[in-house]
């Protein structure tokens, strides 16, 4: 390649390298101006932790589509709201919002031993 040539194409990826940044830079304004944050995406784990259940729980809800969760890559994130909106949709029984799983859909009720949780 040429001097010229290689001059050129660096030139070409500069200005499209700012063309992102600046496009970048307005879409943050905009949605700090909007008063819209960004909101917080929870990983399997911690989102398994928030709600006190299991990874593969967490999955079945997902797959359920009572839980909404987004990829990222080969990441799934779940989105703050969405447990929050479960937490307080769930009918669970629980004050802090955990969910108790029905026997009648498969699952156990109450506690890791099969028992109802105990009722205060």
């Amino acid at each position: 390649m040429s001097a010229d040539y290689e001059a050129a194409i660096q030139a070409a990826a500069e200005e499209f390298a700012s063309a992102i940044v600046a496009a970048v830079r307005a879409e943050l304004a905009k949605q700090s101006a909007s008063g819209a944050a960004l909101e917080r995406l929870f990983s399997i784990d911690e989102a398994a932790a928030a709600l006190h259940v299991a990874r593969s729980t967490l999955y079945q809800l997902i797959g359920a589509g009572e839980l909404r969760s987004i990829k990222v890559g080969r990441r799934r994130l779940v989105p703050a709201s969405s447990i929050a909106g479960f937490t307080t949709v769930s009918g669970s029984g629980h004050e802090d919002g955990r969910r108790v799983t029905d026997p009648d859909r498969g699952g156990r009720a109450g506690g890791r031993d099969g028992f109802a949780a105990p009722t205060a």
